[in-house]
């Protein structure tokens, strides 16, 4: 039988407007059914107007949820917080304490992490050390079997979340937030992230915690800031969410991928220091290019499965891929890929509608690692190019359409197709009737060959589309075309089978 998932409230700064924050959950609850907890994160209190907390404190009010919080982040409300193991406040209300890890009846697992950010000694005792941050991961850390937590809650934004992102606003994460934070969170892999201070609402997009290709498939973590209570813009300050303690759920589920998952923020470079010793590898892409329909929900990534091609002459062994010379366009952790422009992602290649298609649905397949031509593939990658070959035409047949597939391996970094000896320059092509030609390219070759011959009144009659510079369309329609093709795609994903 499937776990019930926990029902959950967060909380942004609440600086003592209680009566606003309780009577806000009381309507929600009324509505939409009871709620487990309200994580609260911030300033739970604020600098003045003790009046509305000792009512309270002493009994008259009752938070109508079980509520926890952290800690102070200043020294006027220093006061509130005695018992740095943390204690209960008033009826229904928790201090959680300065740091440590909160372990449900449900299996749900809570880090939290109290105060702002001090290098200095001694610590104020409204802020956080570098050694309470390594406690914390000398508590959970350290054991081969850890692969995360649930949830992590802080008061400060961690530095550098913004990386390869969503916007953050009016944010500066390069100079706001805290490094000991973005430490924390890169060693706990906590399934969901809280913070708040900065007095906004800012969901960053889900970031995965593996190196594709590198390390086993592990699940992503969301970070989500929430604003001050009753802020007069009406940002967003109650976030509600369900959730399957970590240690309930089965394994490949907890590591599918959402569609629109990036690369780890804290990962941005080898100038790691103090976020993090990896590095994050660019990814790899390939470069075989389709045409005609294909929409499809950004396919979920899935853990590297191993499999070997039955008949590929491939090696077995997978191999690290190479690094790219330079920027790349199509590798899918570098900062220069155009996300919005992904359509499905599978375990070793991705999906994306081509920058100014000869059509609507011209797409390319690209393997997630940074390879130069198809011959230089692993057996694993080679079989998962094949089956995004063979699902587009069954696509494309099924609508009515029919496809080309090419391949040039010619002043070019990133892979597109097969045959040939490794290294050695061609153009490929396969035709929809099953035929294929191979050209072997031995000095000066057209680069837009295939894409000319496409455009010409021969075949598709869009000569002025030769040039893919001359067919770019704004950022909003790119991505009303990739939202429609992942949706007509959806019934042929693969990526999707259990």
């Amino acid at each position: 039988m499937a776990q019930k998932p926990l029902r959950l409230l967060a909380c942004g700064d609440v600086e003592g407007k209680f009566d606003i924050l309780f009577n806000r959950v009381q309507a929600i609850q009324k509505k939409s059914g009871n709620f487990d907890l309200l994580l609260c994160v911030g300033n739970f209190f604020g600098s003045t107007q003790d009046a509305e907390w000792e009512e309270y404190k002493t009994g008259i009010k009752k938070a109508p949820i079980q509520t926890y919080v952290l800690g102070a982040n200043n020294q006027e409300t220093v006061k509130y917080f005695q018992d740095a193991d943390g204690c209960e406040l008033a009826e229904n209300i928790t201090y959680l304490g300065r740091k440590g890890i909160f372990t449900g009846s449900s299996g749900l697992q809570i880090v939290y992490l109290s105060g702002t950010e001090s290098l200095n000694e001694p610590v104020p005792g409204y802020s956080f050390s570098p050694k309470d941050v390594s406690s914390l991961r000398m508590m959970l850390c350290t054991t081969s079997q850890f692969k995360g937590v649930d949830i992590l809650l802080t008061s400060p934004w961690p530095k550098c979340v913004g990386n390869f992102g969503n916007s953050s606003g009016e944010v500066d994460t390069k100079k706001c937030g805290s490094a000991l934070v973005s430490s924390l969170a890169t060693g706990l892999k906590p399934r969901y992230h809280f913070a708040a201070l900065e007095k906004t609402y800012y969901e960053r997009l889900p970031y995965r915690n593996h190196i594709i290709l590198q390390e086993n498939a592990q699940h992503a973590t969301r970070f989500i800031a929430l604003a001050n209570v009753g802020n007069p813009e009406k940002k967003k300050y109650l976030y509600a969410f369900s959730i399957v303690p970590m240690k309930l759920m089965d394994a490949a589920e907890l590591v599918k991928q959402p569609p629109d998952v990036t690369e780890n923020p804290y990962r941005k470079s080898g100038q790691e220091a103090s976020i993090g010793k990896q590095i994050l590898a660019p990814v790899e892409e390939s470069a075989c290019q389709f045409f005609f329909d294909l929409n499809e929900k950004q396919g979920r990534k899935r853990s590297s499965t191993g499999r070997d091609s039955k008949s590929s002459p491939h090696p077995k062994q997978p191999r690290k891929p190479p690094q790219p010379p330079g920027p790349c366009w199509f590798c899918l952790a570098s900062p220069e890929v155009e996300k919005h422009l992904v359509v499905n992602i599978g375990t070793h290649c991705y999906l994306a509608l081509a920058k100014g298609g000869l059509s609507d649905d011209h797409v390319l397949i690209l393997p997630i690692g940074h390879y130069q031509s198809v011959v230089e593939l692993s057996a694993e990658v080679v079989e998962e190019v094949e089956k995004y070959k063979a699902t587009l035409r069954r696509f494309f047949k099924s609508r009515g359409k029919w496809c080309v597939v090419f391949e040039r391996n010619y002043k070019s970094h990133h892979l597109q197709l097969q045959i040939a000896q490794p290294g050695a320059a061609y153009f490929y092509v396969e035709l929809d009737t099953g035929e294929k030609l191979f050209h072997r390219i031995k000095k000066n070759f057209p680069l837009q060959f295939g894409r000319e011959v496409l455009a010409s009144e021969a075949i598709l009659n869009v000569p002025d589309k030769s040039d893919w510079r001359q067919c770019q369309i704004s950022k909003e329609d790119e991505e009303t075309l990739a939202r429609r093709f992942r949706k007509d795609f959806e019934p042929y994903d693969f990526t999707l089978d259990d």
